[in-house]
């Protein structure tokens, strides 16, 4: 087998050519140029395995790894803003994260094994569009905010509109994901992220991401969100509305768990049933309202 690097830092191996870009500029030409006929690489924990079963087949790869200005996470005016390619793994050690997003903390920290999360990063887990991503779900309930650049410049998104099915985002030709930001009005309140999985370390069979703010016992703000319960991750805003402006008493926290229960939009059969799923969203929502009530008590003491 013949390789060789051209002038373009191109590679031709195994019947693909592999590009490495230097900025985010060359790499959305490329993908522009090359459209539905290139894969972008960045951790490379879904891509490359899809490779090599054959399942997916580009004729160019466009790996990401080297552009600088991708990875890291600061805290920024308009919030804390995580880089594209941040690793998950360095989500989950983030003295930042722990403090001021604790519900993305305890998501991350259940995707994979360690040395997935040393791989994979917080762009490819929300660009492969999985209804069972752990990640996208913990960042609805934060109404994180998705920054792209394509050939049209770039763009700010709420998340809650980047998916649009499973496995397709809103991503326009070319286009590819820099980063995403916790507004600063969504972070540092109290959070919890529920899942139920076959195994450990399987993909959710149905996942909560609970965010709330509480004043003097009452709800203030919250963002439930919702994994494997429909064709994209989604967030329950019958419930969410519902809730605001509401001390979580018995009786609020079970008619909430009652509205969520027949909001979500799982399928009747698949890899769990619809009937099961809603049973487990009625007491994962008693479950989140309650520590979310207990959390704001012990914050009035």
């Amino acid at each position: 087998m013949t390789m060789y690097v051209n002038r373009h830092n191109t590679h031709i191996l195994l019947g693909f050519e592999y590009h490495a870009p230097a900025s985010v500029a060359e790499a959305v030409k490329l993908l522009d140029n090359y459209g539905s006929e290139a894969k972008v690489l960045a951790g490379g924990t879904d891509l490359i395995v899809k490779m090599k079963d054959g399942s997916m087949r580009p004729k160019h790869v466009v790996n990401l790894k080297w552009i600088p200005g991708l990875s890291g996470i600061r805290e920024r005016r308009d919030g804390v803003w995580m880089g594209a390619l941040t690793k998950l793994r360095d989500i989950e050690r983030s003295e930042l994260v722990q403090k001021r997003l604790p519900v993305l903390y305890e998501a991350v920290r259940m995707i994979g094994s360690v040395q997935i999360r040393n791989l994979a990063t917080l762009g490819g887990n929300i660009c492969n569009a999985s209804p069972a991503a752990d990640g996208p779900v913990a960042l609805l309930a934060l109404d994180a905010k998705a920054h792209l650049t394509g050939p049209s410049g770039e763009r700010t998104v709420d998340l809650d509109s980047f998916f649009t099915g499973p496995g397709r985002t809103i991503l326009s030709q070319g286009e590819i994901l820099t980063g995403v930001t916790v507004p600063r009005s969504a972070a540092g309140g109290y959070g919890c992220f529920l899942r139920v999985a076959r195994v450990s370390m399987d993909i959710a069979t149905i996942s909560l991401a609970a965010s709330a703010k509480l004043k003097g016992g009452t709800v203030e703000d919250c963002r439930l969100a919702w994994g494997t319960v429909a064709p994209t991750p989604m967030r329950t805003r019958d419930v969410e509305e519902f809730l605001r402006g509401k001390k979580l008493d018995e009786k609020v926290i079970s008619d909430a768990a009652e509205l969520a229960s027949k909001s979500i939009q799982p399928r009747e059969r698949g890899r769990s049933s619809g009937p099961y799923k809603r049973k487990v969203a009625y007491g994962f929502t008693v479950e989140a309202l309650t520590r979310i009530a207990e959390s704001g008590g012990r914050n009035r003491r």
